[in-house]
């Protein structure tokens, strides 16, 4: 069974060539679906730290996103 989260970006901290940190806290509120999510995740943490531009450059526009945790 998977495990679907909604989280914004809080935090974005670049080192050197597009690279760097980023720190994702579930949503809150501003839509339903985000009080849905809230409802069941009211509070938690993801912080990456992400060596790939390609990868980090997705979070440097902050947003929303999707994360999906399945078993491996």
């Amino acid at each position: 069974m998977a495990v679907k989260a909604k989280m914004f970006v809080a935090e974005v901290t670049k080192y050197g060539n597009d690279c760097g940190k980023v720190v994702l806290n579930p949503v809150t509120g501003g839509s339903d679906e985000n009080k849905e999510f809230w409802k069941y995740t009211p509070a938690g943490k993801l912080e990456l730290n992400i060596d790939n531009p390609d990868a980090f450059k997705q979070f440097e526009g902050m947003g929303e996103f999707y994360v999906t945790l399945e078993k491996a």
